[in-house]
């Protein structure tokens, strides 16, 4: 998967995703929140951009402010519901 380095293969793989098809059913966000309570203080914002540019195919560096200010609020509100 594109922006995936072995790290964050590795955790992806801890929750039994191992592809983009497994990434686009779980989601982003619920892949993210999944990998964040297991890890914690490791895991930045940085890890949501890139699964984000993985399923959008393009380099995460490139995701625009807005983007990722639109999923800021999305996961803010996952975890508010």
């Amino acid at each position: 998967m594109r922006n995936i380095g072995p790290v964050s293969r590795r955790w992806l793989a801890e929750i039994e995703i191992y592809t983009l098809a497994d990434l686009e059913q779980v989601g982003p966000i619920a892949t993210y929140k999944m990998i964040k309570a297991m890890r914690g203080g490791k895991v930045s914002l940085n890890l949501l951009w890139a699964l984000v540019g993985a399923l959008e195919d393009i380099d995460c560096r490139d995701l625009p402010p807005e983007r990722k200010t639109e999923l800021r609020v999305l996961l803010k509100d996952s975890y508010d519901s």
